[in-house]
């Protein structure tokens, strides 16, 4: 994207200050993003972002800016700014760079770039038709339509030299079922690290009508009962409690700085046998996958907690300076304008042994969440409070009826502790995370789980 001779010197002029490391992050990426609603295409956006971050290190002080003027003026001018704010000992050393070839694990078939935008949004209207056919009562859908290409550069003072191409495409749906006065609402959104081929063959029958399956089911479901409960989380997208109780405590951002209930408890039980944690980034053309993280390092598989034992963190480069370890291959950023830092990418409970029809026949009396929806979490202490889309009551054993309202409230460390059975249905959901980095794509997963207790807010009491 640009000469490695001007590379090398915005890496020298990041340094002259006395910083010990200085990194680039050259960024040029392409985005499609239609919505189509009642029918028609509301929303069409199609643009190129292209820019430069520049972040160099004195010891424990990071300096972080970014730029979109690529010239070898301009990027020396901003490389120079920077490193007026470090207040180093000495001029750090620069290494030769080397360029490192990857081997991309994600095959893509069909850039999106170069797909036309009346196949994309033929494939919007299908999803739209199927939703909205399943039922009378479905009153709106909204489809939305997203890819993005985004090619990566990233060189640093320790020699580092690589490039990456990531693609992203994703399909969500949303219907909303109407009868009366009662209005409810369904969604699914599969997405993927591939090309165009991955929308073209996603069951559309399969996710738009789940999507109004879910909202006409709950139109006249009962009032959820309040209280303590034995919960069964069924697998997919119901990770996402323990992504965000429990893996954000796991991630460096926040254990470097012991803002996090995992902190300085490697080796410790922080959950049954049965519980094994996972975050991996290598898993093929999956929505959170990466080639490298964004300072350039492969990802991997990191086994955070194995068998209910603690192993491990994710770590970026900064913060493993302040726990005086290693990089996992998990920083991650939205784009130039974000300083990295360490994220999740697909973060997923291990299969178990149990079939789901064990776990619900097993289950006296509880709560059956079959699809999660949105939350919110205190980071610091993994309390949290989520609303569940789709639930039912379990009764003797068995699925007795739809309820509403639900929400699950608990703490994460604790509540993972309460796991009691692991199914052996693993399945991944997409989703994207906020956090000091930005906005990201990962997944989130889990076979069916039974907590054998969690506070459920509901509109009765039982």
């Amino acid at each position: 994207m640009i000469k490695q001779s001007i590379i090398e010197n915005v890496l020298e002029a990041a340094l002259a200050t006395g910083g010990d490391f200085s990194e680039i992050f050259i960024e040029d990426k392409y985005v499609n993003d239609f919505v189509l609603q009642s029918g028609k295409i509301e929303q069409s956006i199609s643009g190129r972002d292209f820019g430069i971050g520049i972040r160099i290190f004195s010891g424990l002080q990071s300096i972080y800016t970014y730029t979109n003027d690529f010239s070898e003026e301009g990027l020396l001018a901003a490389a120079e700014r920077a490193a007026l704010a470090i207040k180093g000992g000495g001029s750090g050393t620069i290494h030769p760079l080397h360029k490192e070839i990857i081997t991309p694990i994600h095959q893509i078939l069909h850039m999106p770039r170069t797909v036309e935008h009346t196949r994309k949004t033929a494939v919007m209207r299908q999803a739209d038709a199927i939703a909205r056919h399943y039922d009378p009562r479905i009153h709106q859908v909204k489809v939305r339509y997203l890819d993005e290409q985004q090619n990566v550069l990233i060189a640093n003072s320790e020699g580092k030299f690589v490039e990456d191409t990531r693609v992203h495409s994703r399909l969500s749906m949303q219907a909303t079922a109407t009868e009366g006065t009662e209005v409810q609402t369904g969604f699914y959104g599969p997405g993927a690290h591939a090309g165009f081929e991955f929308i073209e063959k996603l069951d559309l029958n399969h996710y738009a009508g789940e999507a109004a399956r879910i909202a006409v089911t709950m139109l006249h479901a009962d009032e959820c009962p309040s209280g303590k409960f034995p919960v069964i989380i069924d697998n997919e997208f119901g990770g996402v409690i323990f992504h965000e109780a429990c893996g954000h405590g796991l991630e460096a951002t926040a254990v470097a700085k012991n803002n996090s209930v995992f902190a300085n408890r490697i080796g410790e039980r922080v959950a049954p046998e049965i519980v094994t944690y996972i975050d991996d980034g290598t898993l093929p053309n999956e929505w959170g996958s990466l080639n490298i993280d964004d300072e350039g390092e492969k990802t991997r598989k990191n086994v955070l907690i194995e068998n209910g034992i603690l192993k491990g963190y994710l770590i970026d480069k900064f913060n493993a300076r302040r726990m005086n370890a290693q990089p996992t291959g998990s920083s991650r950023r939205q784009s130039y304008r974000f300083n990295p830092t360490s994220r999740m990418t697909n973060t997923y409970i291990a299969p178990g042994t149990s079939t789901p029809a064990d776990i619900i026949s097993s289950t006296e009396y509880g709560i059956y969440a079959k699809y999660m929806g949105g939350g919110q979490v205190s980071p610091a202490t993994g309390d949290y409070n989520f609303a569940v889309m789709e639930a039912y009551i379990i009764k003797d054993g068995k699925i007795e009826r739809p309820v509403r309202g639900a929400t699950l409230i608990g703490n994460g460390a604790k509540t993972l502790q309460l796991v009691d059975r692991v199914g052996n249905n693993l399945a991944h959901g997409a989703g994207m995370c906020g956090s000091l980095s930005g906005s990201l794509p990962v997944n989130v997963g889990q076979p069916m789980i039974r907590v054998s207790e969690i506070t459920v807010g509901g509109t009765k009491g039982e």
